[in-house]
């Protein structure tokens, strides 16, 4: 069969990126034929786009998280049927589809009460903030945190979640509007960093002594600040770097500043084992239930018109998630 997906060709800016037809064979041993009816649009679909994250053969389709419809059951599958909706956020990439193959294993069911477009705009994002705030530093009552891009995807869950954990919640954004979309998603203290120096005012607010954890998924532009927030034994957890990569440094830096420790963490890795995958979505998805997390679907665009939505992500033009409808 075939099916209409974006493609590109070669590495570029947004406009690199066309819509076209791709053939698709049956779903293999433990695949599924899926067909998409709700896409997400992660900056990691920027970092494959424009090169910086290559990926082998040409032409590709971006895109790692949707959600859909199971259409047709590989050899070997077990655990789903026919007719049932489910979501990823997860490799291989090609997610910018109408219909794709995925392994059977990378699959969550969705509960009745999670709309496709909701599933699509959380997964990769929720199961980052809970990987983040569970599993790479556990967030406890009391703990103090920073957290850049606050108005972000990622950002407004994370807040949430690590405002219900009971912890005091430090965000960067962008602007005055994004603060108070921040702010009223349990963000506490959000620092606008246009106006203010962020490093200066985290040890204001924590009266010198600095946080235990930043979640930092700027990079380049705040990784050296981010070190600088941190109090001794603290951790950097840098999962992404949309201002750019973080340049190499001199790792004794990190036992000048306190002994801090430096983990770059990928949903990837703390994904891998469907066990894990189960029990993070189930959280996930009760947190929606119970209203603890609220999601923000900032922008829905058509599947062709991925460029515009790579576009306004880039130029910062967008909170919380993006989806793209075939």
């Amino acid at each position: 069969m075939e099916t209409r997906a974006i493609l590109v060709d070669e590495p570029g800016d947004p406009d690199a990126m066309r819509f076209g037809e791709i053939a698709l064979s049956d779903p293999g041993e433990g695949e599924v034929l899926l067909r998409q009816t709700a896409i997400a649009v992660n900056y990691i679909d920027v970092y494959h786009r424009t090169g910086l994250y290559p990926l082998p053969g040409r032409p590709f389709t971006p895109g790692l998280e949707a959600a859909g419809i199971v259409e047709k059951l590989g050899p070997g599958v077990e655990g789903l049927s026919e007719g049932q909706r489910v979501a990823y956020a997860s490799p291989p990439v090609g997610a910018y589809a109408e219909a794709r193959l995925m392994p059977a294993d990378r699959l969550v069911p969705l509960p009745d009460f999670i709309d496709d477009v909701t599933a699509a705009a959380i997964m990769t994002k929720g199961l980052t903030a809970e990987y983040l705030l569970r599993r790479t530093f556990r967030v406890k009552p009391g703990d103090t945190v920073l957290i850049h891009a606050a108005a972000g995807g990622v950002g407004l869950i994370a807040c949430q979640w690590a405002d219900s954990l009971g912890a005091r919640v430090i965000g960067t954004v962008g602007s005055e509007e994004k603060a108070d979309i921040a702010r009223a998603s349990g963000c506490h203290y959000p620092i606008v960093y246009t106006k203010e120096d962020f490093h200066a005012r985290v040890m204001d607010i924590t009266e010198g002594r600095g946080v235990p954890v930043v979640y930092d998924s700027v990079g380049k532009d705040t990784f050296g600040k981010s070190l600088d927030c941190l109090s001794p034994l603290g951790t950097m957890v840098s999962f992404g770097q949309s201002s750019g990569p973080v340049p190499p440094f001199d790792i004794a830096v990190l036992s000048q500043k306190g002994s801090l420790f430096l983990t770059r963490p990928t949903i990837m890795h703390y994904m891998a084992d469907r066990n894990i995958l189960l029990e993070a979505a189930r959280e996930l998805f009760d947190r929606v239930a119970n209203q603890t997390i609220r999601v923000s679907v900032h922008r829905r665009y058509a599947l062709w018109d991925a460029p515009r939505a790579h576009e306004d992500l880039e130029q910062r033009k967008t909170t919380g998630s993006m989806v793209l409808l075939p």
